[in-house]
């Protein structure tokens, strides 16, 4: 979880992961690096060009983009194993608040399971699993 805690009062990279019940959007992954990904969500292969708008005064706020980019971006195609697989929470995407949070992702943990700067995350291992089990009306609830 995020290093603050849970929380329903949020702003970008307050490190809080968001109170709530969400529904789960796109999965992105490395196709080099989680080759079999079974789901019935929407994948999508990440590239090298691909990243995630976190600056509040951009129109792509809390939206996949593309490098080059000339506004604040989180790359999702990193060297880490962080994001292997990414599945997106339908955190402030419908309307998008500017500065109410953005990236909010359950992603891979790191060997530490250190915090987040407001993910989710689990072992690649736990991913794959919840990926297999997971329809496209399951939601995740966080308290």
């Amino acid at each position: 979880m995020g290093k603050k805690g849970i929380s329903n009062k949020m702003e970008e990279g307050d490190n809080i992961t968001p109170k709530g019940c969400f529904s789960l959007k796109t999965v992105f992954f490395r196709k080099d690096r989680m080759r079999y990904l079974k789901t019935k969500i929407q994948k999508i292969h990440i590239k090298k060009n691909m990243g995630w708008c976190d600056d509040s005064s951009s129109k792509y706020y809390n939206k996949l983009i593309r490098f080059p980019f000339n506004k604040s971006a989180e790359k999702l195609h990193q060297r880490n194993n962080l994001y292997d697989a990414i599945i997106v929470i339908d955190f402030n995407m419908k309307p998008v608040i500017k500065n109410k949070g953005s990236a909010i992702f359950i992603h891979i943990a790191n060997k530490k399971y250190n915090t987040t700067k407001g993910c989710i995350a689990i072992s690649k291992k736990d991913m794959r699993h919840l990926l297999r089990s997971l329809g496209k009306k399951n939601k995740i609830t966080i308290f």
